[in-house]
């Protein structure tokens, strides 16, 4: 489809119905795993969403063909009807909303949905973390994906600034409960196979780094803890 035929504009709540629509459609024929909501549902759903969040529509032909919904740092939705797919329309979403998110954004996507995963790619997104999927209603691995926008460097650095307080918060807890916990062992001593357990089942959740570096980070981390006991 030539782009002169496409028209972008912002979403109105007359547009809930079709944009439902294309939501539904669009991910019936995704790689994705299966809703786990009935699709009035959605259609209620995303039509109390178009009255608070920012979201356009791709049209072609007066037909509602596409849309993005949007917050200020995430694309939360980016579909396109089934039958107007590779014609160029989810590029066009895709960049207005680089366009409009010149700092950056990031989306999720299913891990499973390797077409979504392969289009963002390819237009200059990264894969940042993948999940187990615990977090979602699906209960499917997924994928943060980030366009770090103009400033890439400022972009990420404000991404593990935002990584860096929760670790400061988690640490504070971890201290706290290891000092917490001196006072119901028979004696200040370690436990060479629980802190290779708590390494490998945090493993599973940073396989990037392995069991045997997170033994020495959670050694560290136990030893320095221990050291404020007395303190």
């Amino acid at each position: 489809m030539p782009t002169s035929e496409l028209l972008l504009r912002p979403a109105t709540e007359a547009d809930a119905p079709a944009v439902a629509e294309v939501h539904l459609a669009s991910r019936r024929a995704a790689a994705m795993p299966p809703p786990v909501h009935e699709d009035d549902e959605v259609r209620d759903w995303l039509a109390a969403r178009l009255r608070e969040d920012e979201a356009w529509v791709a049209e072609a032909g007066g037909e509602v063909v596409g849309y993005v919904r949007l917050t200020d740092t995430w694309l939360d939705d980016l579909y396109v009807l089934p039958t107007h797919a590779g014609q160029g329309i989810g590029t066009a979403l895709l960049d207005l909303v680089k366009a409009s998110r010149p700092g950056g954004f990031c989306l999720w996507v299913f891990e499973s949905n390797e077409p979504a995963r392969t289009f963002y790619r390819h237009r200059g997104l990264v894969e940042l973390e993948r999940t187990d999927g615990s977090a979602n209603e699906e209960r499917s691995p997924d994928l943060r994906m980030a366009w770090p926008g103009a400033e890439p460097l400022a972009f990420f650095r404000g991404l593990i600034d935002e990584v860096d307080e929760q670790l400061g918060d988690l640490l504070a807890r971890r201290v706290a409960l290891t000092r917490a916990v001196q006072a119901h062992k028979p004696e200040q001593s370690r436990d060479p196979q629980r802190e290779r357990a708590i390494a490998e089942a945090m493993a599973l959740r940073a396989p990037v780094l392995g069991a045997d570096r997170l033994a020495r980070i959670v050694h560290t981390i136990i030893t320095e803890s221990l050291d404020t006991v007395d303190r």
